[in-house]
């Protein structure tokens, strides 16, 4: 029995925090504190913390390893008599690294605390029940040792696939048998450029989250903030299982049994390209007493996998598959909100199902390709395009077009980030594609181009004047759109109105809220709102 409580220990997850549930009585010295840090014995510390750093040199050898590689290979070194020595002392390295893990082992075993976490944790994994379920839950520890709690397998899905759910596609151009063999030759140094790009400093610049050595450097402040969401709102956290096989980080925290009005909501968050649900927009609708799920990226802290635009669309359908049958909750009773380029996300959750109830992009963009080429050298923008099109393809607005829903765009006049030398926000085009698309006969030319100056206006005193200007009558604009819609041609488009730049005026400001500040600062609730709806 000790030999095999000793290897569960070798083998066994770091143990980060232990939250006190409600109903256990505080530990003596601790009084005051729902939870503590998990204090490892001096053994265990220290031979942590030799493994921690062999791990660090590990991965700096492997990013690093076609420059050592080139070295060696320059010295004269990669030869058989060179390699052998070398082969001995990195035998020698592991062996010594093996005694440190069982020494670390053995450290763990002498620890109360720790054995009393891991005998939970394999009770668990023999029989999950919802009371060893909550025992686990006191525990905060390596993410990828949690039993999985849904899988997309538990649900009939008919979206799902081998291939993961459907996403839009760029339309292929149409050419000749002849021409697209000769065609796909010429362009073959190119499509295996793109692909080196897209899967190596590509997906880490669009996606810098899913860097390890960001998240090592944020880990003290992502378990503080689990912490606070565990220990102060009760948030309960799951492991969803995609039907790619990534395993999703996910936060759920339940008002539906207070008193206020928006508990019954459930806000579904996703963040941006460096954001985690333990810091992230999630703090928003929280204040605002909303049910709130986040999630993190794949890659991102506990999550698997890479932030691939498939990847992406299959964990945004587990986590609304977790929160329908797994949670309880309506589509009509949910609402996305996203911040930056969680927009993919969301515009892809509210045209797949589009039963829910709306959605909020906060600081997002229409399109990935303008933003990327601002960023790169002229010279690159076809390897670019073909690049962002065939790996990277985040269309948020084309599929935000798709869906027939309430919508609100967060513009946030001071952006830095979704700028273009063209366009100063790109929540322009984000704004202008569903107005166009859902009322045609208003947008006409001239009314694009009053709306065009409505949003480049530079400050609120010159927005209201422009909007003025075009004489709007809200009271009328509305009533002409009620009894548009008491007829019963409700999907979009509607053919309601004719040439009127004053009615565009109006249907854009309704889409659209401005927020006076920075790409980054949080969204607090005063500027949260539920999307505008007849």
């Amino acid at each position: 029995m000790a030999g095999w409580l000793w290897l569960r220990c070798l083998l066994g997850p770091n143990l980060h925090r232990v939250h006190r549930p409600p109903e256990q009585p505080r530990p003596e010295g601790r009084a005051g504190r729902r939870g503590w840090d998990y204090q490892p014995r001096s053994l265990e510390r220290h031979t942590d913390s030799i493994l921690g750093w062999a791990l660090a040199l590990w991965s700096l050898s492997y990013y690093s390893s076609p420059l050592i590689l080139c070295y060696l290979y320059r010295k004269g070194y990669i030869c058989s008599s060179k390699l052998v020595p070398l082969s001995q002392y990195v035998g020698t390295a592991l062996v010594c690294l093996l005694g440190v893990a069982c020494l670390r082992g053995w450290g763990r075993w002498r620890n109360s605390e720790y054995l009393q976490f891991i005998t939970i944790l394999e009770e668990t994994r023999k029989n999950r029940t919802p009371s060893n379920k909550r025992k686990l839950a006191s525990y905060d520890f390596d993410f990828s040792h949690w039993p999985a709690d849904f899988s997309w397998k538990e649900v009939s899905n008919p979206k799902l696939s081998k291939a993961g759910v459907s996403l839009l596609k760029p339309e292929p151009k149409h050419r000749g048998a002849t021409d697209s063999l000769l065609s796909s030759v010429r362009t073959l140094p190119c499509h295996v450029i793109s692909y080196l790009i897209a899967h190596s400093f590509g997906r880490r610049m669009l996606y810098p989250g899913s860097v390890g050595l960001l998240q090592k450097a944020m880990r003290p402040m992502l378990l503080q903030g689990q912490a606070r969401l565990i220990e102060e709102y009760y948030g309960q956290r799951n492991k969803l299982v995609a039907c790619d096989g990534n395993e999703i980080d996910s936060m759920f925290v339940d008002r539906r049994g207070d008193r206020g009005p928006n508990g019954k909501t459930l806000v579904i968050c996703c963040e941006g390209n460096a954001g985690f649900y333990e810091v992230g927009c999630m703090n928003t609708p929280l204040d605002g007493g909303y049910s709130v799920l986040g999630w993190n990226h794949p890659g991102f802290a506990g999550s698997t996998g890479v932030p691939f635009p498939q990847n992406e669309a299959n964990a945004m359908d587990v986590v609304i598959q977790f929160a329908v049958h797994k949670l309880g909750f309506q589509m009509s009773d949910i609402v996305v909100y996203a911040w930056s380029i969680g927009g993919f996300t969301a515009s892809w959750a509210v045209m797949s199902y589009p039963e829910i109830q709306a959605v909020v992009l906060d600081a997002s963009f229409d399109d990935l390709l303008p933003l990327a080429l601002k960023v790169m050298p002229d010279s690159w923008r076809p390897l670019v395009t073909h690049t962002v099109r065939k790996y990277m393809n985040l269309n948020n607005a084309e599929q935000l077009c798709k869906y027939q829903g309430p919508v609100l765009l967060i513009r946030r006049t001071k952006d830095e980030i979704i700028t273009t030398i063209s366009i100063p926000s790109r929540v322009h085009l984000l704004i202008l594609s569903p107005v166009c698309l859902r009322y045609p006969k208003v947008m006409t030319e001239d009314s694009v181009r009053a709306v065009r100056q409505w949003l480049s206006a530079g400050s609120q005193v010159e927005e209201g004047f422009v909007y003025s200007s075009y004489e709007v009558d809200g009271d009328w604009c509305l009533s002409v759109l009620q009894s548009y819609q008491a007829e019963g041609e409700t999907p979009f488009p509607w053919s309601v109105g004719k040439h009127s730049r004053g009615r565009s005026g109006y249907s854009a400001r309704k889409y659209m809220r401005n927020f006076e500040t920075t790409h980054c600062t949080p969204l607090p609730i005063a500027e949260f709102h539920t999307p505008w709806k007849l």
